[in-house]
């Protein structure tokens, strides 16, 4: 009934935390989901990011309040063994599709999923939705925490909102302190009633239609523990299910530093065919022997042209410095076994960029008037040619770093930073080579360069490997 007690805070934020699932990546707008972190188990496997660009796991030992805070100046409580992002990185990070729930508190939500951000309920005629837009399209589902009504008794869940809208048709479940709301494309379903509540007297202070769900029950505040899955796997397991046909980032920039060589070495072993290699170099570190043995030859993406996996390249550098000592991939293209898209050396970057940060295209002036503009749409912007250019995204990437703990976040070392951390954004499984694996909290979260985000599986490179055949 409208006079039954009403969950708190804490509660409500236990009730939401039993949304998530092991692995799952978390947005935590400002306000009331600042609370989940410090309700959750001290386990790493949730992985919650909040608009300030903390990024972290809830991890045993931390202190409560002690980590980055969060934009409505609240602690994010246990939040640890993460980075912390610039907002563009961030606004990056949750366009690119990585992050797999946001939870939010709206002021109102319709019946059709639509929702209006607190800070416009909060200062009428003033709006400031902040990150909540940015939320809203790029979650892959949006929960809403919030009060079930307003200070004077209001509804907040409504047929239609009184305010401008932040999201369109994205709130897939609502909790409050009353009740447990799915939103369907027909209804509002009544999932979970608060101790002490009815169907009819959450209805009553419900502003749109709600109908009882046949397994109507209780809200339970037991959270279970979650066990995080495992990123560490062994090279061969780690490239297992790269298929024929794939797109591969490859990390390479002139000689041999900063190539995942094992991870080359494993995956010519398992023979995927026809692949499209994105990266800077076609594998020229092996011609232009820098720092090579006498007698040795360099690993690099020439191991997987000579196999005759390699379709088409996408590449700023895939020629020998040496017109009389050309690579495997050149030999190859003269002998029309390959293909090549030759891409500027900053564009290739930046389309690797784009494509991980979610935005499909972008104008550069690089190359417009030259060969590699036609063909291509351009605009004249104040004056200047342009030259649009697409993202680029990968199906697996095979990069290189120095450290790794075994959430996925990772350290470089020198001139591998290249096009490595660019590369591990831009691709839907990276696979991360490393020297050294350490647990949980011993990396700083400053010296983080790519976030265990971006990270899915981590293979330690044998003490004593040579990067030389």
């Amino acid at each position: 009934m409208p006079g039954a007690a009403r969950i708190d805070d804490r509660a409500m934020a236990r009730r939401v935390a039993r949304e998530f699932s092991p692995g799952s990546v978390v947005g935590l707008g400002p306000g009331l989901p600042s609370r989940i972190p410090g309700e959750m188990p001290a386990a790493p496997a949730v992985f919650f990011l909040a608009d300030s660009g903390a990024l972290g796991y809830c991890l045993p030992g931390a202190a409560s309040g002690s980590g980055p805070v969060d934009s409505d100046g609240r602690g994010v409580a246990l939040l640890a063994g993460g980075a912390v992002l610039s907002m563009v990185d961030t606004a990056a990070l949750v366009r690119s599709g990585r992050v797999g729930a946001a939870v939010l508190q709206p002021a109102q939500v319709t019946a059709g999923g639509d929702f209006t951000h607190w800070t416009a309920g909060a200062t009428p005629g003033l709006f400031a939705p902040a990150s909540a837009v940015d939320w809203a399209s790029g979650a892959g589902r949006v929960i809403a925490m919030m009060s079930h009504t307003g200070p004077d008794g209001s509804p907040n869940i409504v047929d239609r909102s009184s305010l401008p809208v932040d999201g369109i048709g994205c709130v897939e479940t609502i909790i409050t302190d009353v009740a447990v709301i799915r939103v369907t494309p027909d209804r509002l379903v009544l999932a979970e009633l608060a101790p002490g509540w009815t169907v009819d007297g959450v209805a009553a202070i419900t502003g749109a239609p709600l109908q009882a769900a046949v397994g109507l029950r209780e809200m339970s505040f037991d959270i279970p523990r979650l066990e995080p899955p495992s990123k560490v796997y062994t090279a061969r397991d780690a490239v297992r299910d790269v298929p024929d046909g794939a797109v591969v980032n490859i990390d390479g920039f002139a000689g041999p530093g900063g190539m995942a060589h094992y991870l080359l070495l494993a995956l010519r072993d398992q023979g995927a065919k026809d692949l499209t290699m994105i990266s800077n170099t076609a594998g020229i570190a092996r011609v232009v022997n820098f720092g090579t043995p006498p007698g040795r030859l360099a690993i690099d993406q020439s191991v997987l042209v000579d196999n005759k996996q390699v379709k088409k390249s996408i590449s700023s550098f895939p020629v020998s410095p040496r017109a009389s000592q050309p690579s495997s991939f050149e030999l190859a293209f003269q002998r029309g076994e390959v293909e090549l898209e030759l891409v500027p050396q900053g564009t290739l970057a930046e389309r690797l960029r784009a494509g991980g940060a979610g935005v499909a295209a972008f104008y550069t002036p690089t190359g417009a008037g030259t060969l590699l503009a036609e063909g291509k749409e351009t605009r004249v912007i104040d004056g200047k040619e342009y030259v649009l250019e697409t993202g680029l995204t990968a199906d697996f990437c095979l990069i290189r770093g120095h450290k790794a703990d075994t959430l996925g976040n990772v350290v470089y070392k020198g001139t591998s930073r290249n096009f490595n951390p660019v590369m591990a954004t831009a691709s839907r499984i990276t696979v991360m080579e490393v020297d050294e694996i350490v647990e949980p909290g011993s990396l700083s979260p400053e010296e983080i360069v790519t976030p265990g985000i971006y990270v899915d599986r981590i293979v330690k490179r044998p003490a004593g490997f040579s990067a030389y055949q």
